[in-house]
């Protein structure tokens, strides 16, 4: 049996451009009472942040691109990106690895 690591993930699942988010327009639509301007196009979403065991990184990614594209999002409507965070044990680091998927 091969060892395996820990590698901590997030998806980031938002609505594709285009789609309707009422959350975005009721966000945007209250910026004024907040005395805000300046501010367009916020889109909300949500973030799913996991730790997945596997004998190297490039096999985590690849757990972890499954679960997006057929769990954690729709297609018809979402985009996602995963974002590598790191070892399970450390703490979040600044260079953290990004790659979208619509």
């Amino acid at each position: 049996m091969s060892p395996t690591t820990s590698f901590r993930f997030a998806v980031n699942v938002t609505p594709k451009p285009g789609i309707l988010d009422p959350q975005g327009r009721a966000v945007e639509g209250s910026l004024g009472h907040l005395g805000l301007s300046g501010i367009h196009d916020v889109r909300v979403g949500r973030r799913v942040e996991l730790t997945v065991e596997a004998a190297g990184e490039a096999a985590a990614r690849e757990v972890v691109e499954r679960l997006a594209s057929e769990l954690l999002s729709n297609p018809l409507i979402e985009a996602y990106e995963v974002e590598a965070i790191g070892a399970a044990s450390s703490a979040r680091g600044d260079g953290a690895a990004r790659e979208a998927r619509a």
